[in-house]
C-alpha cells in the first residue's frame, strides 16, 4: 500500500478536495483507495454524509488500538473507503504528553492494514499536531497542495520544515512533492508564485497546476456524485494523478531534479 499525506501547515489551499479527487481518479483507475480525516473539524467526513452525532467510529479509535478493518466504512464510491474524523481526536494532544508511542499510531494501524488497499490518502490538519505528525511518520510521499498566492507561501515553507524534522526522527526518507492549486493563468500573481514554488530545494513541482473551477468547491458533490467527474478541475487532478504515480519511486533527490 502507497501511503500519500496531503497535507499544509495553512488552510484554505485545497487539502480536502485535492485528497477527494486524487481519491476518485484513483479509483477510476481500478486501484482500492483508503481515506483517513485526520482532521478533527471533519470536512471529509462530512463531504460523504457522516454525521458528527452521534460520534462515529473512526480515526480516533485508531489511537486506541482498534484496527482499520473495524472502523473503515462503505462511501458509495466503488474501491473508496473511509476513515472517518472524530471530535475526541482533538484530545489527543493531552494525551501524547503522558501515552508514549502515541506517535506511530497511525503507521501500525496501516502496516496491519497493508494488504487490504492500493493506496491511503492521509487528509491532514492544517496545524502541526500530533495528528499531523502521526501522518508524517505513517506516509510514505507527502502531497503539498499550495495555492498560487504569496501569503501561501509561509504555509508551504513551515510545512517542509516540520516534513524535516519529521523525516530526520523517523530515519528514511521523505519525498516531497507540492501539487499547486487555486491556480488563475490570467493573474501575474498566480504566475510568479508559480515560478517562486520551483525554487524550493529538495522538493519537485506538479507541472500541472490545479485551476480555479467552481466545480471544485461542492466537496459533498465531489464525494457522492455517482457518475464520472468531469471538467477542468478534475481533469487537472487526473493530469496530476498521473504525474504522481510516473514519480512515485523516486527518492526525494530524484523528484526535485
Amino acid at each position: 500500500m502507497r501511503i500519500w499525506a496531503i497535507a499544509n501547515q495553512k488552510g484554505g489551499v485545497g487539502k480536502t478536495t485535492s485528497a477527494l479527487c486524487l481519491a476518485r481518479c484513483l479509483a477510476d483507475l481500478g486501484h482500492r483507495v483508503l481515506l483517513v480525516d485526520l482532521d478533527p473539524h471533519g470536512s471529509l467526513s462530512r463531504a460523504f454524509g457522516v454525521a458528527a452525532e452521534p460520534p462515529p467510529k473512526g480515526t480516533f479509535d485508531l489511537f486506541n488500538g482498534e484496527s482499520i478493518a473495524s472502523v473503515a466504512r462503505a462511501t458509495g464510491q466503488a474501491d473508496i473507503q473511509l476513515v472517518a474524523a472524530q471530535a475526541a481526536m482533538a484530545t489527543l494532544e493531552r494525551r501524547s504528553a503522558t501515552q508514549p508511542g502515541l506517535g506511530l499510531a497511525l503507521h501500525r494501524a496501516l502496516v496491519n492494514a497493508d494488504a487490504d488497499y492500493d493506496f491511503a490518502l492521509l487528509d491532514c490538519p492544517p496545524t502541526l499536531s500530533l495528528l499531523l505528525v502521526n501522518a508524517l511518520a505513517a506516509c510514505d510521499r507527502l502531497v503539498v497542495p499550495t495555492q498560487t498566492d504569496p501569503l501561501a507561501l509561509h504555509g508551504l515553507e513551515g510545512m517542509l520544515r516540520t516534513a524535516a524534522m519529521v523525516e530526520r526522527s523517523r530515519g528514511r526518507a521523505l519525498v516531497r512533492q507540492i501539487l499547486p492549486t487555486l491556480y488563475d493563468r490570467r493573474t501575474r500573481t498566480s504566475h510568479e508564485t508559480l515560478e517562486q514554488l520551483n525554487t524550493y530545494p529538495g522538493v519537485s513541482v506538479c507541472p500541472w497546476p490545479i485551476p480555479m473551477d467552481t466545480r471544485l468547491r461542492d466537496a459533498a458533490s465531489l464525494a457522492t456524485q455517482p457518475r464520472h467527474l468531469a471538467g477542468r478541475g478534475i481533469n487537472a487532478y487526473r493530469d496530476a494523478l498521473q504525474w504522481l504515480l510516473e514519480t512515485a519511486d523516486a527518492r526525494p533527490q530524484e523528484a526535485a531534479a
